[in-house]
């Protein structure tokens, strides 16, 4: 589906939405503006949710994972960061979030994926995407996307009011502790590298200037640390925001001596370079076709309405915005469609066959995501200002009452 013919079927399905909506709005005028001018708690749960309108499974397959859904939905709801994962001799996943941190482990994955991909899940910046705007909107992560990763869950960190509570300060304490942690020059293995290629006193001095910036690099990451757990939709993209440009900075300052030292070394040093990777066993598999082929576009092109229209729908049943918020909702919605387009603009479909060409590939899929960012934000702070307390309360919890499909 080329460019032209995707516009069209976006500005097709805005219409026909335009249109349910203007239905339902006068069907529940009188009975809904008057009680959300000043909702009660108990009247906003009386409230019953508007039917979804988009299948399930259009939801799931209406994604940029969703070509690899079918034979990664197990291995997704059971997903592993690097170490941990190749530990069981599985590949790693793309872990969204841990706590209060979003891409809890950036400043390994950013040197492992790129000398190592087969080391990772196929899709894995399909499913940085995807949980990426996730992210946003849901609070417990996406519920009708079987294969996505959980979301960023306040429960678990003492504030969602249940068994958690009292644990806020300690729960805080952790979540900074572990993206320190993860941010440690330690995590790089130097010493495989010196032991594996035996480098010249030239190439030792360009190992050494890699080591310095990893080091900075890990400033950089260690400072993007949060303090605060994400309770809202802007604060949780603001705190998403912050760790993808602390990413893209960090990438950046390695990039440079990273590509020196590997491009210093003999043929017969990279080969024994590139042996010393992780060894995820029989699942360490090389890229499939659908990810490095022609097919991968799969990913790309064709219409988003798990990302786009779904959280959309399920934002309006949750919230029912007045006719004074309306205009405010569809910026957010169109703002919605900008973002996936900045997303596809970087997408993920292929594997570049060199270190240097995959880190390239992770600096504009950041960039993407970081402009993807910035182009959501201003409506997304737009509509939630406009919301009123209860309506601020819905959005905030999203999806936590709704059950995952089987």
């Amino acid at each position: 589906m080329n460019p032209a013919q995707l516009n069209e079927l976006r500005a097709q399905q805005r219409q026909q939405l335009q249109t349910l909506q203007t239905q339902q709005q006068e069907v529940r005028q009188q009975a809904v503006v008057g009680r959300l001018n000043q909702p009660s708690r108990n009247q906003l749960q009386t409230v019953p949710q508007l039917a979804s309108r988009i299948a399930p499974e259009t939801a799931r397959q209406g994604r940029f994972a969703g070509a690899f859904a079918a034979r990664n939905a197990q291995a997704r709801t059971e997903a592993l960061p690097n170490w941990s994962a190749w530990r069981l001799r599985r590949r790693a996943a793309f872990v969204a979030w841990a706590g209060a941190v979003f891409w809890p482990y950036a400043y390994t994955d950013m040197f492992y994926y790129a000398f190592w991909p087969n080391a990772y899940d196929d899709g894995y910046w399909a499913y940085a995407y995807d949980d990426f705007l996730d992210g946003t909107y849901w609070a417990y992560g996406n519920p009708y996307a079987a294969y996505a990763y959980a979301g960023p869950n306040p429960e678990a960190a003492g504030l969602g009011g249940g068994r958690g509570r009292g644990r806020v300060t300690g729960a805080r304490g952790e979540f900074a502790a572990a993206c320190d942690q993860t941010a440690n020059i330690a995590n790089w293995p130097f010493g495989q590298i010196e032991t594996s290629v035996e480098p010249t006193p030239d190439q030792q001095a360009l190992l050494n200037n890699l080591k310095a910036a990893a080091n900075r690099a890990a400033g950089v990451l260690k400072a993007s640390c949060p303090t605060s757990f994400p309770l809202t939709p802007p604060g949780r993209l603001q705190a998403m925001t912050g760790r993808l440009e602390a990413t893209l900075a960090a990438l950046d300052i390695v990039r440079p001596p990273l590509g020196q030292f590997y491009d210093s070394l003999t043929d017969e040093q990279k080969a024994r370079f590139n042996a010393i990777g992780p060894e995820p066993g029989r699942e360490g598999r090389p890229a499939r076709a659908s990810e490095s082929g022609p097919r991968g576009a799969n990913a790309c092109g064709g219409s988003k309405p798990g990302l786009i229209d779904l959280p959309i729908e399920q934002i309006e049943a949750a919230v029912r915005p007045v006719n004074a918020q309306r205009q405010a909702f569809d910026r957010l919605s169109d703002a919605s469609s900008s973002a996936i387009d900045a997303l596809e603009s970087a997408c993920p479909d292929t594997v570049a066959q060199t270190p240097v060409g995959r880190l390239d590939a992770m600096h504009d899929r950041l960039a993407a995501m970081v402009r993807a960012a910035k182009t959501l934000q201003p409506a997304l702070n737009g509509f939630y200002a406009s919301l009123n307390n209860e309506q601020k309360a819905a959005f905030n919890t999203l999806g936590r009452d709704t059950q995952r499909p089987g």
